[in-house]
């Protein structure tokens, strides 16, 4: 099979680094430049704005940009000072997952409204997408291929994708695909929050989504939505399963409530893992989502188990990775 990076957007919708005087010279102007300690040390915490209640966080060079889940604004955060401003105003439908393209554009998973995509140079919305269902949605985070974004639905056994067609051309409002889950997935009934974190196998060919709740890791075919759960062998099942974040062969995966990050070493197709440890830190309030800077992960508290106000404090977490 063909790598995810490989299909065309067609498959999809069926839907792509000598003298000694001047050794002295350069001696003497090390001892006298202190430029060359240790660069300095990055925040190890990032405030956000009173009330923002993030969500989730996609990373570029040294900027962060987060979501906002109360009226979903975009935030960028500067992973070197801890400055930040509201790049675009709240679009009044909640921001979740979020994920970067090349070209600027960050993809947003838009809770009960589909999905929509935002400029991060002028903060313009450039297209927004309902998702067409008839039960209600949670899409909950965003993965992006070359040729087409994945989003999942925490309230029903489905992905939605958006083709890009060549070039990364947005497509139309009337050309989201819907795909089935179906093998190994098991959907439990009622409002219980299920699939979640989306990222890819290392080897590119299937995308892997955490099913909270359940606590399982899927192997998905995102050309026919057959599941294969992941063998990840007497791990703690991930009931609290979030984010995703593939490093290689290295995944983490955030376990909200239990305010740690569970890391795994992969096979290249994804089909089995192997847990190496937990990451936790006393600055955790219930994060949610990961992405990383230099040799660090970055995870917004939600702060799930706080009544979200006006003037609560929400803020970024960095740790080692």
């Amino acid at each position: 099979m063909a790598p995810i990076h490989g299909s065309s957007a067609r498959h999809v919708s069926r839907r792509g680094l000598l003298a000694a005087g001047a050794a002295a010279t350069v001696s003497a102007a090390l001892v006298a430049s202190p430029a060359a300690a240790a660069p300095k040390a990055l925040p190890t915490l990032i405030p956000l704005p009173d009330g923002f209640f993030p969500e989730g966080i996609a990373t570029a060079g040294p900027y962060a940009y987060l979501g906002s889940l109360t009226d979903g604004s975009i935030y960028r955060a500067d992973l070197r000072t801890g400055a930040g401003e509201i790049i675009s105003p709240g679009a009044g439908t909640a921001s979740v997952g979020l994920e970067l393209d090349g070209q600027g554009r960050l993809f947003v998973a838009a809770r009960g409204e589909g999905a929509r995509v935002v400029d991060t140079r002028t903060g313009a919305v450039l297209a927004s997408y309902a998702f067409p269902t008839s039960t209600p949605i949670f899409i909950n985070d965003v993965f992006l291929t070359p040729h087409a974004a994945f989003f999942t639905d925490s309230l029903n056994p489905t992905l939605h994708a958006l083709p890009l067609c060549p070039g990364g051309a947005l497509p139309g409002a009337d050309e989201v695909v819907r795909i089935p889950l179906g093998g190994d997935w098991n959907q439990l009934p009622g409002d219980v929050l299920q699939a979640n974190g989306i990222t890819a196998t290392p080897d590119g060919k299937a995308l892997l989504v955490v099913q909270s709740g359940v606590g399982a890791l899927h192997r998905v075919d995102p050309r026919t939505g057959v599941t294969r759960l992941v063998d990840l062998g007497d791990a703690a099942p991930l009931t609290d399963g979030d984010g995703l974040l593939l490093l290689g062969r290295i995944l983490y995966v955030v376990q909200n409530m239990q305010n740690a990050i569970d890391v795994f070493t992969l096979s290249a197709d994804g089909s089995r893992g192997v847990f190496r440890r937990r990451i936790t830190d006393q600055a955790f309030d219930v994060p949610t989502t990961v992405a990383a800077y230099r040799n660090r992960l970055y995870l917004p508290n939600a702060r799930f188990t706080t009544t979200p106000t006006p003037q609560t404090t929400y803020a970024v977490v960095s740790v080692e990775r």
